[in-house]
C-alpha cells in the first residue's frame, strides 16, 4: 500500500471543481493503481440486474467503458452486498467469486467497494490483477478503496445535484420569460416582491395603472408606494405570505406618480425554491372605478335609506310584483318593518276609505309599463289612515326590458286637510256671505219703500248686527286658516295647567257662570299650545249660548289605555301599539249644539253651516286632528246638553316628545 501522500493526492483530485467528474475519477483510478500496486481499476454502474463499465484504467479487455455482463457473473455481486470493501487475495480459492465470474474475467486479485449517491447504491469501484497476490489486503487497503468510493459517490452526487439545479435554473428562467411575456400583456399589475421588501420585477401595466416606467419600481421598497392607511394591512399581508400563506382580494390603496391614490386589488403567494419561501409574487387589479362606483352606490343607497320619503324598489318580472327594496323613510310611513314588507305587493297597505279609482289609475300605469302618479288613502301598521302621494316610474335594464318599478311614496295629509280646510271656508264664507247680504239688502229695501214710520235705530241695530257676524266670521275663517298654514309644534302639555288656565279666563269674562276643573291623570298631553285656543273655544260657545242665568261648564280630564281603532268614516285616532291617550271632556247645561253642525265632527264631512259656531268646531276639530287626536260631539238629545270628547295622544314624564307624536289624523272627504 502506499503511503499516506496517496490519499492526499485522492483529496486534491476531487477538491478540485475545475475539471469535470469524470477526470477526476480518472485520476482517482490512477491513483488508486498505483497505491495498490494493481495493474486494473474500474468504475462500475449496477443497474438492476446489470453491471456496466463506466470507466476504467488497463488493458482488460472485458473492463473497458461500456462493456457489461449480468451481475450474477461479476466479481461486484458480492461487493455490492457487503456492507463494507471486499477485498479477495486468491480468488481461485474465495467463496466470494463465483465460477462463471472466474472464468469470464479471469481475475486473480480483487478489492473493491459501493459507491453510493443519495443514499443510493450506484455501482462500485474495484482494482484487480489477472495473477493472485501473495500478501493479503490490510486496513489501510481496503479503507483507501472505501474513501476513493466515498469520494467518487460524492462527485457524482454533487453533478447531479448540479445538474437538477441547472435544469431548475433554466426551467425557471423559461418559466420567467414565460411569465413576464404573460404579465407584460397583462391589464393587471404583476409583480414580484424580493424577502428584502424590494421589486424585483413590475409588469409593464404599473405606468398605465399608477404612471411609473417597471424600471423605476425595481429595487425600490414596495411600502413607499403604499398611502400610511393601508400600510398596515400591506405589511401585515407580507409577512404572511412569507409564513407561506396567501392573499386574495385585500384592497390597498398606493400613490400614483401624479400623487392621485389608485386602489389595487391584491392577490399574491409565495415564491418557493427547495421549500423555503424566496420571493412573493402577485396581481394587482385596478379597482378605483369600482370603489367610486360602490361609494356613489353606498351614498345613493344612504340617501335612499335616509331620505324622509318613502321609496321603494318592485320586482316587475313577477306577477306579483312584489316589493324588492323599501327604504327607512317607507318604514317609517306606514310602521312597517323591512321584514313584513319585502315580498308583498303595496296594495296591503289600502283599506276601506282607499279610493277605487285612484287604485284603478295605479294597476293601469304599472300594467302599461309607465310613470303614474295619484293620491289615496293608506292605512299604517296600527291602522291608522294617512293620505298617501304615489308616484311610480318604471326601469328598464340595458335590453330595454322593464325589471324594475321605482316608487316614491310621501304622506300628503297635512296638504289633503288644508285643502279640505280651503273648500270648507270658501264654501261656508260664500254661503253666509249670501245670508248676511240678503239681510243688507232686505233693510236697505225696506229703509226705502218705509218712509217716515221707519225706526232707524231698530234698522241701524239690525245692520250692525248683520256686519259683526260678518265680521267675526271672517276673523274665525283668518284664524283657522293660520293654523293651517302654521307648522305644527307637539309639546308636552300638563293638563292640569292647561285647564286651570282656560277655566280661570272664562270665569273672569262671565262672573256668573261656575266653570269646574277635574284632572284625574298622571299623563301629559302630547300636542301644540292651540290646544288651549281649541278648549276656549268650546268653553266660550257654551257659556255665550248659555239660557241659564247662571251657567254651568265643567272640563275633564282623564287617561284612557289602548283607545280601540275608529269607525273608518270618523276622525277619531288610533293609538300605536294601543297606548294611553288623554281624554278632555267639555260638558255643559246649554241647548246643544244643532245636530247639522254636531255632524261636522262626527262625519268629519263638509255640511252646510250656516253659523259662525260651525267654524268654531271646525277650529276644535282642526287643532285636535292636527295632533292625531279626535273629536266627538254629544248633543242635546243625548245628555241634556252638549259634552265634547276630545282624545288626544298621552306621554308620559320619561317619554321623548318625538317618540309620542302622532301623525295627523285623515279628515275624509
Amino acid at each position: 500500500m502506499g503511503d499516506r501522500s496517496h490519499r492526499e493526492q485522492l483529496y486534491e483530485t476531487f477538491a478540485e471543481r475545475e475539471s469535470d467528474v469524470e477526470e477526476r475519477v480518472a485520476r482517482g483510478l490512477e491513483v488508486g493503481t498505483a497505491a495498490l500496486e494493481l495493474p486494473l481499476g474500474f468504475l462500475t454502474r449496477i443497474d438492476g440486474g446489470t453491471q456496466r463499465i463506466v470507466q476504467s484504467t488497463g488493458d482488460h479487455e472485458l473492463l473497458q467503458p461500456g462493456e457489461s455482463c449480468p451481475l450474477d457473473e461479476a466479481y461486484c455481486r458480492r461487493t455490492v452486498e457487503s456492507d463494507g470493501s471486499l477485498a479477495v487475495q486468491h480468488a481461485t480459492e474465495s467463496e466470494a467469486v463465483s465460477d462463471t465470474a472466474l472464468e469470464t474475467f479471469g481475475l486473480g486479485t480483487y478489492v473493491g467497494a459501493k459507491v453510493r449517491v443519495d443514499d443510493e447504491v450506484y455501482g462500485t469501484v474495484c482494482f484487480a490483477d489477472r495473477a493472485e497476490r501473495d500478501e493479503s489486503f490490510d486496513e489501510a487497503e481496503t479503507m483507501f478503496v472505501e474513501l476513493l468510493a466515498r469520494l467518487v459517490g460524492q462527485a457524482l452526487e454533487r453533478r447531479e445535484h448540479d445538474r437538477e439545479r441547472r435544469e431548475r435554473n433554466a426551467r425557471l428562467e423559461r418559466e420567467k420569460r414565460r411569465f413576464e411575456g404573460i404579465a407584460d400583456a397583462s391589464f393587471d399589475v404583476i409583480f414580484r416582491i424580493g424577502l428584502d421588501g424590494e421589486f424585483t420585477y413590475v409588469s409593464a401595466a404599473v405606468e398605465r395603472v399608477l404612471g411609473y416606467a417597471p424600471g423605476e419600481l425595481v429595487g425600490r421598497d414596495f411600502g413607499s408606494l403604499v398611502v400610511d392607511a393601508s400600510v398596515e394591512d400591506a405589511t401585515a399581508a407580507y409577512a404572511g405570505i412569507l409564513d407561506g400563506g396567501t392573499t386574495e382580494a385585500l384592497e390597498l390603496d398606493f400613490l400614483a406618480e401624479d400623487s392621485e391614490v389608485v386602489t389595487l386589488e391584491v392577490n399574491a403567494t409565495p415564491v418557493t425554491e427547495d421549500g423555503a419561501v424566496v420571493a412573493v409574487q402577485g396581481v394587482g387589479r385596478d379597482v378605483t372605478a369600482r370603489k367610486e362606483r360602490e361609494r356613489e352606490l353606498r351614498l345613493k343607497t344612504r340617501a335612499m335609506d335616509e331620505a324622509s320619503i318613502g321609496i321603494t324598489i318592485a320586482d316587475a318580472t313577477s306577477s306579483n310584483t312584489p316589493l324588492v327594496y323599501a327604504n327607512e323613510g317607507f318604514e317609517r310611513l306606514t310602521g312597517y318593518g323591512a321584514d313584513e314588507l319585502l315580498g308583498r305587493n303595496c296594495r296591503f297597505l289600502q283599506g276601506p276609505a282607499t279610493d277605487g279609482e285612484s287604485v284603478g289609475r295605479l294597476r293601469e300605469g304599472v300594467a302599461a309599463a309607465s310613470a303614474v302618479s295619484t293620491e289615496l288613502v293608506n292605512y299604517r301598521a296600527d291602522g291608522t289612515p294617512f293620505w298617501n302621494q304615489v308616484r311610480v316610474s318604471p326601469v328598464a335594464d340595458e335590453t330595454g326590458e322593464v325589471t324594475r318599478f321605482l316608487g316614491f311614496q310621501t304622506d300628503v295629509t297635512e296638504r289633503k286637510r288644508t285643502e279640505q280646510l280651503v273648500r270648507l271656508l270658501n264654501r261656508v264664507l260664500r254661503h253666509n256671505l249670501r245670508n248676511e247680504m240678503n239681510v243688507v239688502l232686505g233693510v236697505g229695501s225696506h229703509l226705502r219703500e218705509a218712509g217716515p214710520d221707519a225706526d232707524p235705530a231698530a234698522l241701524g241695530e239690525r245692520l250692525t248686527g248683520t256686519a259683526d257676524r260678518m265680521v267675526g266670521l271672517s276673523e274665525r275663517a283668518r284664524e283657522l286658516e293660520h293654523y293651517a298654514r302654521t307648522e305644527r309644534e307637539p309639546e308636552r302639555l300638563d293638563p292640569e295647567r292647561v285647564l286651570s288656565d282656560v277655566a280661570a279666563r272664562y270665569r273672569e269674562q262671565f262672573p256668573a257662570a261656575t266653570v269646574d276643573v277635574t284632572v284625574e291623570t298622571d299623563y301629559g298631553v302630547c300636542a301644540g299650545r292651540e290646544l288651549d285656543r281649541a278648549l276656549g273655544e268650546l268653553v266660550e260657545n257654551a257659556l255665550k249660548h248659555a239660557t241659564a242665568s247662571e251657567p254651568r261648564v265643567s272640563i275633564e280630564a282623564h287617561t284612557v289605555e289602548g283607545a280601540p281603532a275608529s269607525d273608518e268614516r270618523h276622525s277619531t285616532a288610533v293609538a300605536a301599539d294601543g297606548g294611553a291617550w288623554v281624554e278632555l271632556h267639555v260638558e255643559d247645561d246649554g241647548p246643544g249644539i244643532p245636530e247639522a253642525e254636531a255632524a261636522v265632527i262626527e262625519r268629519g264631512e263638509e255640511t252646510q253651516l250656516e253659523h259662525g259656531s260651525g267654524l268654531g268646531l271646525w277650529l276644535v276639530n282642526w287643532v285636535v286632528t292636527r295632533y292625531g287626536g279626535s273629536c266627538q260631539v254629544h248633543t242635546a238629545a243625548d245628555t241634556g246638553g252638549t259634552r265634547v270628547t276630545l282624545r288626544l295622544p298621552a306621554i308620559d314624564a320619561d317619554t321623548p316628545v318625538e317618540d309620542a307624536t302622532q301623525p295627523p289624523t285623515v279628515l275624509f272627504r
